[in-house]
């Protein structure tokens, strides 16, 4: 894909961080924008500081875990655009607790966030990207989708959950011409941290060090629309520590754990 421009790019979690940044990234190429997240005022905010007009902008408030208003969702998204070419999964919340505190409902949140309602999302839109021939998945996953940490067993679960799910999707669909690009982001100075669950589903409310010192949102989205553009099927983002560790874990798997093991979380 040479050029967004005139391309139909549906965000989820729009209203901040990674996907406010990847909205202003397509906005600057030339994308047109469905905006997706739970807080319709932030949408709003986000879809002003797009600069779009209202012909080439559209707010769809939802929580991604409603799974039944997923083919509503994207109806609403063809009745205006006729097409839907680019749809980026970047909705999701992390984690902060010890497995042995954790209640099983927070398993089950975690699961319903961050993959199951991306399952829902794709099977409603993938009709109209098979039928229109043509279509691409962004799939924000993380370094934790390759890699099980302490204190973020769910959230990691949830990750690796979606590359089996997206590999699976990439080779089913090949023939129709819809790609996927799967991202695995290190440490984005983001509020993901401040927003994990606890080990009874409330926040954390405590911003990590190394998301604090991480790299920004925008370079996190430029890398992004690059991948994309090139159609790379996986790509690493983040610092030379997260980035060097999904080798590590490939090439040299127990001194690995030896690592993960020894990085108790602050």
């Amino acid at each position: 894909m040479d050029t967004f421009q005139n391309k139909v790019v549906w965000i989820t979690g729009a209203s901040s961080g990674i996907g406010e940044a990847i909205a202003m990234a397509f906005a600057k190429e030339g994308a047109k924008l469905v905006l997706t997240a739970r807080r319709k005022e932030e949408l709003e905010r986000v879809k002003q500081r797009t600069g779009l007009p209202d012909s080439s902008v559209m707010i769809v408030p939802l929580d991604v875990t409603e799974f039944d208003k997923a083919n509503d969702a994207a109806a609403q998204i063809i009745a205006k655009f006729q097409r839907i070419d680019i749809m980026v999964h970047n909705a999701g919340v992390s984690q902060r607790s010890y497995i042995k505190d954790t209640d099983l409902d927070v398993y089950r949140k975690l699961m319903d966030i961050n993959f199951y309602s991306t399952v829902a999302l794709t099977k409603a839109v993938l009709p109209y990207m098979t039928k229109q021939k043509s279509g691409h998945f962004i799939i924000i996953s993380s370094v934790a989708g390759k890699i099980g940490t302490i204190m973020r067993s769910g959230y990691n679960a949830s990750k690796h959950a979606l590359h089996g799910f997206y590999d699976s999707l990439r080779a089913e669909t090949y023939n129709d011409n819809i790609k996927v690009t799967t991202v695995c982001p290190g440490y984005i100075k983001t509020n993901v941290s401040l927003n994990a669950l606890d080990e009874k589903g409330g926040k954390f409310g405590k911003m990590d060090s190394n998301q604090e010192n991480g790299i920004a949102p925008e370079e996190c989205a430029r890398q992004i629309l690059n991948a994309v553009k090139k159609d790379k099927k996986e790509i690493y983002i983040g610092g030379f520590k997260e980035v060097a560790a999904i080798y590590l874990k490939r090439f040299l798997p127990d001194l690995l754990f030896d690592q993960v093991r020894k990085n108790i979380p602050e």
